[in-house]
């Protein structure tokens, strides 16, 4: 008995099957994916509590912000790179326990960046970048397939469209400045989360970044009264330690 030749509409319907099932063979890859060593502070603002590979996140201009997300993967043995932040502090990295030994510095590529993006990626765990433009819906596609491939996570100063959570500090303030002088001794800060998946909504959290004794950690409501005489906060440059008198 022959038998008839599949009809054009059946051959469409099996190679939409195929594709679903790829699609999902894909998905599910993209939900086991590793969670990165991520600081205890930081999980209510992270979909799944942690960075993870493969991975980007978008990160509204705090310098402190960074080096929080780096502190986890760093102090667990991973390498990271920072490219386009020439005022990225050793020093205070150091402080908040990033190891100098496993970092790389790009302060300055220019229009490489994202030829020195994708370099780092090839061969770290964590990568900061700062696009000097808008990077083309191509050169994203292209570097989010480069994070997949290679189990990268990379954190963006600045908007990023594939971004799985974007971050940024609404409110901050200073500690220890008593009666119009006084040491900063820690900040206190609010930290908004939005994203498209983990989060039905955008969310806040407080946070110490740092405290007085230079750690990130969560600030409970209780704690987040600040000593009469505390000033906002300004610049990023203006760290814990730092000598001030309030205005």
């Amino acid at each position: 008995m022959s038998i008839p030749a599949a009809s054009p509409s059946s051959a469409a319907h099996s190679r939409v099957v195929a594709l679903q099932e790829r699609i999902q063979g894909m998905q599910a890859t993209k939900l086991s994916t590793t969670a990165l060593p991520t600081l205890p502070a930081l999980a209510d603002i992270l979909p799944g509590g942690a960075l993870r590979e493969g991975a980007a996140y978008s990160i509204d201009g705090s310098t402190t912000l960074v080096m929080a997300l780096l502190a986890g993967p760093s102090q667990s043995g991973a390498w990271c790179g920072v490219v386009g932040l020439p005022n990225f502090g050793a020093e205070a990295a150091t402080r908040f326990g990033i190891d100098l030994e496993r970092l790389v510095l790009v302060p300055a590529p220019g229009e490489q960046w994202l030829t020195v993006t994708a370099a780092l990626v090839d061969v770290l765990t964590v990568v900061v970048t700062r696009p000097p433009r808008k990077a083309s819906d191509a050169d994203v596609a292209r570097l989010g397939a480069r994070l997949r491939q290679r189990g990268c996570a990379l954190i963006v100063v600045g908007e990023w469209p594939q971004s799985e959570a974007q971050l940024r500090v609404t409110s901050s303030r200073w500690s220890g400045v008593g009666r119009g002088h006084g040491l900063l001794t820690g900040r206190e800060v609010t930290v908004s989360s939005s994203g498209r998946t983990g989060f039905a909504r955008a969310n806040s959290t407080r946070l110490w970044l740092p405290d007085g004794e230079q750690q990130f950690r969560s600030a409970k409501p209780q704690l987040g009264a600040v000593p009469s005489g505390a000033v906002p906060s300004g610049a990023e440059s203006r760290s814990a330690g730092l000598h001030a008198v309030a205005g």
